[in-house]
């Protein structure tokens, strides 16, 4: 007996891998007052084994946005980021749209698909409207109180909630619950992070389509430890007004760590080009940079002080540079004169004012270099022959005009 064997072969990229995706899959705002603002977070993340870079990110609707996003936005392999998705609703009604992060992934386009309801006042308001957990360490909990208030005159029924975002959870009644017009309950919501980084989530309640955002930061509670190289900066000489980059390298090991935020102590020295806050796995590293931008003459000396879930919560370079002020100089030229040994040159900070002779011996040459002016002034040349019997003619008319920016 004979056996047949059929493949079908399709593309090469017919089994590739999602490189970059998103959490949660779908962005839900439930009902938001028209002009008010609601802000959920939705988490990118790099699950590849190489880097990815988003280049961009296109809304299809102006009642989203993505404020606050930095690019290029590098991603290192197992990396994720909290990206912030807010939605204004300009009008009531439903408003669908999508949020299109462009990258160099193997998928080069992922797709957001985002969603809410616009309504001139809400039936239910939440007490607070955002819940914000802070720093919690990895697999311990912190709850918070959220008060549901029925902001009408007749009973509203909050059919039951959905929770988005597996580290956050909420008790403290059961569903459908009826609340009279006026009357309030309160729930307890709980974090309990499984992995350091910030977390992002969010409570929709069903009937009064209130949806409050979550939002907590776990730590490792001194697992991983960040470093720093070099330790400290040197930008020696730096003229003023100018800005001079160097670059600094952020490692992480003994476990992933996410630096929240750099606080610098003077404002002549920013961290630029990075966005915060940024996971870094255990053995990895990233480059970020730091900009000296002297604002007067001297030594200037500062610090940049990184703050993380590692052990080691703040770890600070040390900064040094030098302002110098900005040197002008005119160069000066003539023709030359017969029968003369040498030539004066003379200054003056007014065209019709007195001259002073400013080479401190004669110059046999036809050209001059004046290193003593100032900037913001205007001065005027003019120059004189000396003969080998020591007569010297008249100043040279008319005089040159030179402004020192």
């Amino acid at each position: 007996m004979c056996v047949t064997l059929l493949f079908a072969l399709g593309s090469p990229n017919a089994f590739a891998t999602t490189q970059l995706t998103h959490s949660p899959s779908v962005l839900r705002f439930g009902y938001v007052e028209v002009g008010h603002t609601e802000t959920l977070i939705v988490t990118l993340t790099n699950s590849g084994l190489t880097s990815v870079t988003v280049s961009g990110v296109t809304v299809s609707e102006t009642a989203f946005a993505a404020p606050n996003l930095t690019f290029p936005l590098v991603l290192a392999a197992g990396q994720n980021v909290d990206v912030s998705i807010s939605f204004t609703p300009p009008t009531t009604g439903w408003t669908p749209g999508s949020i299109e992060f462009s990258s160099n992934a193997s998928n080069p386009t992922l797709t957001v698909q985002v969603g809410g309801n616009g309504v001139n006042s809400m039936a239910v308001t939440a007490t607070p409207s955002t819940l914000s957990f802070g720093q919690v360490a990895v697999g311990k909990s912190d709850s918070l109180p959220l008060v549901l208030t029925n902001a009408r005159t007749s009973s509203v029924t909050i059919s039951g909630v959905q929770t988005t975002g597996s580290v956050f959870s909420i008790s403290g009644t059961k569903f459908p619950l009826t609340l009279t017009g006026g009357q309030s309950v309160t729930l307890t919501a709980t974090y309990i992070p499984t992995s350091g980084g910030e977390a992002g989530g969010s409570l929709l309640f069903a009937g009064p389509g209130l949806c409050v955002p979550l939002v907590g930061t776990g730590t490792t509670g001194g697992v991983g430890v960040l470093s720093l190289t070099p330790a400290s900066l040197s930008y020696g000489n730096v003229t003023i007004g100018s800005t001079d980059t160097l670059p600094i390298t952020m490692s992480a090991s003994g476990g992933s760590i996410t630096v929240s935020s750099a606080t610098s102590s003077s404002s002549q020295f920013v961290l630029t080009g990075t966005s915060l806050p940024v996971t870094i796995t255990s053995g990895d590293s990233i480059s970020v940079n730091v900009a000296f931008t002297p604002q007067s003459s001297g030594t200037v000396a500062g610090s940049l002080t990184f703050s993380s879930t590692a052990s080691n919560s703040q770890v600070t370079a040390s900064l040094a540079g030098v302002g110098t002020v900005p040197t002008y100089s005119v160069s000066l030229m003539w023709d030359s004169t017969p029968d003369v040994v040498g030539y004066n040159v003379y200054r003056s900070t007014s065209s019709n004012g007195s001259y002073s002779k400013i080479n401190p011996i004669l110059d046999a040459s036809t050209a001059y270099t004046d290193s003593s002016v100032v900037a913001g002034n205007t001065y005027y040349y003019a120059a004189t022959s000396v003969n080998a019997a020591g007569q010297e003619s008249a100043l040279s008319t008319p005089a040159v005009e030179a402004e020192i920016p």
